[in-house]
């Protein structure tokens, strides 16, 4: 038998025993959006109200074609972990697991979708 304080137990394990991976995965993906979110905005700003083939010209730099794919999967994957975190907050039971499921679905097709779109759009 071990003879551990209350606090000596608990050091290093959040609630769930995995509270950590999750909070610093959503700090990285936070500080990786502080970044692209602006690159973003000025790499589509720039192209914005232009004919369909200048934009497929546009896109078919690598530049903006990386920093759009990027933006659109950092971000998806940070709404996917805090829509996760959040429903894991409010909801119990069946619900919950459905409504995690749905959320990283959900979260998985847009990323495909989008990327498609870019990738058809830069070839």
């Amino acid at each position: 038998m071990q003879y551990l304080t209350d606090r000596k137990r608990a050091v290093g394990l959040g609630a769930a025993h995995t509270g950590t991976q999750s909070h610093w995965a959503m700090h990285v993906s936070s500080v990786a959006l502080v970044f692209l979110v602006p690159l973003f905005i000025c790499t589509f700003g720039h192209i914005l109200g232009h004919p369909y083939a200048e934009v497929k010209a546009y896109y078919s730099h690598p530049f903006p074609a990386i920093v759009a794919g990027l933006t659109i999967v950092v971000a998806l994957k940070h709404f996917a972990s805090g829509a996760q975190m959040m429903i894991e907050d409010y909801a119990a039971g069946t619900t919950r697991h459905a409504l995690v499921i749905g959320a990283v679905c959900l979260s998985y097709a847009a990323i495909a979708t989008g990327l498609f779109a870019l990738v058809r759009l830069a070839l």
